[in-house]
């Protein structure tokens, strides 16, 4: 199948007479950058027939095209006149034209989603604590303001900021040898306030000295991942500013640290197993969320991409920002926690 949403469909007759009634769009083979011809060389010899809307990749070969037209007519001029035939505008080569067709959609997959919890015992995952009004309103306009005075850096939908140490989200890890710094002040009473947090435990060090910070806009959630073992200590705090969301927790049948929705970059068909297990929680503005021992070693976490969410059959809607602040602790050895089907580090 094409990356345009094309298919190929049978050879076309030579005989004029047989083709099909012409429609707007051509695949184009034996075209393209791989054999020295740019999309607009194309454009411009097949506009001699009509206006062309568009010419784009057929697949990742650089020598088949698509080329739209605005008139059905037009598509079939230029097939009866360039098809197996040398094309002098194109370098004489010898095209092969079929009419383009579009492929049929796929049937949506309709997948209930979860009861939403509105607190962490109401979630029942061990390890997961959730603590409403975290910070103040207030304080929450102090933090926004903090990240909006320093750069963002942007990704495919969101921007970030990462203090302490970066992560890498090519590998889903981070470059321990390589410290940015202490992490910055204008977090000093949120680091004061998590050591009283349901569910931290005793700690002699630091308990966190990595940072990031996520500004998701309306719509954008999180693909499901396990915050890599090897990468991190057990507990990972998450607060929530500007606006609300809905975080779901799936626990995958096979016990893999990398979920099939991972690794493929979809989620489709990842939450079709029934003995997949799936939970959510509300997180409303302002409310910091701790995941640590089972909830955080072998459960995914994921955010639907969503603008309005159901909350207890309450139609929330999203802000037009959400923004996230992610604080960890970089492990400095392997992981050796008792989740080892979950575990990168007892995977390898």
């Amino acid at each position: 199948m094409a990356k345009s949403g094309y298919t190929r469909p049978p050879p076309v007759a030579e005989d004029a007479a047989a083709l099909p009634a012409p429609i707007a769009v051509l695949y184009v083979a034996n075209c393209g950058p791989a054999v020295g011809l740019t999309h607009d060389d194309v454009a411009a010899a097949f506009g001699a027939f009509g206006e062309v809307q568009g010419v784009s990749a057929a697949d990742d070969s650089g020598a088949r095209v698509i080329v739209r037209f605005r008139e059905p007519a037009a598509a079939g001029a230029a097939m009866a006149a360039l098809h197996g035939r040398p094309c002098g505008r194109l370098s004489g080569r010898v095209l092969h034209i079929r009419y383009s067709v579009p492929a049929p959609p796929k049937a949506p997959v309709a997948v209930s989603a979860p009861p939403v919890a509105l607190s962490s015992s109401e979630l029942g995952i061990p390890g997961i604590h959730l603590v409403q009004e975290f910070v103040s309103a207030a304080e929450e306009q102090e933090l926004l303001a903090a990240v909006d005075s320093r750069p963002w850096k942007r990704l495919a939908k969101r921007r970030v900021q990462h203090y302490g140490y970066e992560f890498l989200y090519e590998t889903r890890n981070v470059d321990s040898k390589q410290f940015l710094g202490e992490l910055p002040s204008f977090v000093s009473k949120i680091l004061e306030k998590i050591v009283t947090f349901p569910g931290v435990k005793n700690c002699t060090g630091k308990l966190v000295d990595q940072l990031t910070v996520n500004e998701y806009p309306c719509g954008v959630g999180l693909s499901p991942h396990i915050d890599t073992h090897s990468a991190f200590e057990e507990m990972i705090f998450s607060l929530s500013l500007a606006g609300p969301c809905i975080m779901e927790f799936r626990q995958y049948p096979k016990g893999s640290w990398r979920a099939p929705s991972v690794v493929s970059g979809t989620d489709e068909g990842s939450i079709q197993d029934p003995q997949c297990i799936r939970k959510a929680v509300f997180l409303p503005p302002r409310s910091m969320l701790l995941m640590s021992g089972e909830g955080r070693y072998a459960w995914h976490h994921y955010i639907p991409h969503h603008k309005i969410d159901d909350v207890a059959g309450q139609v929330i809607k999203r802000n037009s920002r959400r923004v996230s602040f992610t604080l960890r602790k970089v492990r400095m050895g392997l992981c050796e926690c008792e989740y080892g089907q979950f575990c990168d580090s007892q995977s390898k």
